[in-house]
């Protein structure tokens, strides 16, 4: 989801989510990830800063996509952000509509809540993909009561600013973002359905 309503998330609510997510499958129970949660004034601060500190860098030392994005995933990164702004009834050369957009991000798009995602950068792929599963299991959680989810690698372009915002240590990164709250039903953007590539396009199947 894209667009959310002002209507809070309890905090109450939000420990319910995490103590489910707390179970997402990690290898060796090493449970790499960690997590701080922001609303309110907190919320509002970050929101600042990040009005403070953009365009940013698009992700310093982890980008969020490769260089030179190859095929067949440069055209599916493209035409899933062309179906995004045809939803909108925002034009291809309407570049300020687009910007405007792009910068929603760092409002959590109106969501009441914010989700920052913390990894210590000694740990290997393994766990970055076990942090993967602890986000996926946050956001089904949240969905199974009610409360819609929007990953957001955008915040990549000011970890730095957040990593002091955060007085996060010296061997952490903030990999992404997280924004949590009720979808705006009545929103163009949320009825975009993103088209996903057959089964026998990403599979191979043997010995059946």
């Amino acid at each position: 989801m894209r667009a959310f309503t002002d209507a809070p998330i309890a905090e109450a609510l939000l420990r319910e989510i995490l103590d489910v997510a707390r179970y997402a499958p990690s290898g060796g129970n090493v449970q790499p990830w960690r997590l701080i949660a922001v609303a309110g004034a907190e919320r509002d601060a970050v929101i600042a800063l990040a009005q403070a500190n953009l365009p940013g860098d698009e992700g310093g030392e982890y980008p969020v996509y490769p260089a030179n994005l190859w095929e067949p995933y440069r055209s599916r990164r493209f035409k899933v952000g062309e179906d995004m702004y045809a939803v909108m009834g925002i034009a291809r050369e309407d570049k300020p509509a687009r910007l405007a957009h792009v910068a929603r991000n760092f409002q959590f798009f109106g969501a009441p809540v914010g989700l920052f995602f913390v990894m210590d950068t000694r740990m290997g792929h393994g766990q970055w993909a076990h942090l993967g599963m602890f986000m996926q299991t946050i956001a089904l959680a949240a969905q199974a009561r009610g409360v819609s989810s929007c990953m957001q690698e955008a915040w990549r372009r000011i970890a730095g600013p957040l990593h002091a915002h955060f007085a996060l240590a010296a061997h952490e990164t903030l990999v992404c973002g997280m924004a949590l709250g009720y979808a705006d039903a009545a929103a163009p953007v949320n009825t975009l359905r993103a088209d996903r590539a057959s089964v026998d396009e990403i599979a191979v199947f043997k010995g059946f």
